[in-house]
């Protein structure tokens, strides 16, 4: 059963792939629902996913297939399933064909997770604040997020306070490569990560600061740094 938002997204997005072949961009999703921001988008896209009515194509920023529609709808036009990429009908699209090849200059949407102390752990945020458009060829494949940094124990490294972090979501990186560290279950941090004996070390990259260093069962890697944004004022 459909929220009557859920219901008014899933058909907007029937209609625009029926009539462009490609999927409607979250601000025309905003603008359609007349909704304030993205993140009600968001929540309305995951929830139609997680129900079996669209999946969302990997690393490509503008791409919903429709799975199903509800039973009173009937049958999924044609031209809401993706064609091929080989197949000559798409081809013949401009528009489409442009949508099918993923390049570097295509923005994906990935959740941003408040902040994180880069000086002393603080409390991990489950939720995301809000979603960031970041560059495709900044990132590559895999699952990312992002983090605000607050704290000045990275600036060795090039990460200065207020920087945005874009991190690859993995459990496990090598050593001295810079990730974020879940600790005691409470808290995260940005640091060198380090293991070695059963221990893990979290080392700065700011003298000011001490390594800690925790036993392994304390530690939880939840990803590896892959980029940085910065806004200069």
């Amino acid at each position: 059963m459909l929220t009557k938002k859920q219901r008014e997204l899933l058909l907007y997005i029937r209609d625009h792939l029926s009539k462009t072949g490609v999927s409607p961009s979250f601000d025309e999703m905003k603008d359609a629902l007349n909704l304030k921001s993205k993140s009600g988008i968001h929540r309305l896209v995951t929830a139609l996913e997680e129900r079996g009515f669209i999946r969302r194509l990997a690393h490509r920023a503008r791409a919903v297939e429709i799975l199903r529609l509800p039973e009173d709808l009937g049958a999924i036009p044609k031209a809401s399933r993706p064609t091929a990429p080989n197949s000559n009908p798409l081809l013949q699209s401009d528009v489409q064909a442009a949508n099918q090849s993923l390049s570097e200059e295509e923005t994906l949407q990935i959740p941003l997770y408040g902040k994180i102390a880069a000086g002393t752990p603080i409390e991990a945020l489950q939720d995301p604040s809000k979603y960031v458009d970041v560059p495709y060829g900044l990132i590559g494949t895999g699952d990312h997020y992002a983090l605000t940094v607050e704290g000045d124990s990275m600036i060795e490294a090039g990460i200065l306070d207020g920087d945005m972090v874009l991190i690859q979501r993995c459990d496990v990186i090598e050593n001295g490569q810079i990730g974020v560290a879940f600790v005691d279950n409470t808290e995260a941090t940005l640091k060198h990560v380090r293991q070695q004996k059963g221990k893990i070390e979290l080392e700065p990259a700011n003298p000011s600061y001490e390594t800690k260093i925790y036993d392994a069962g304390r530690v939880q890697v939840q990803g590896k740094l892959v980029g940085l944004l910065r806004k200069y004022h």
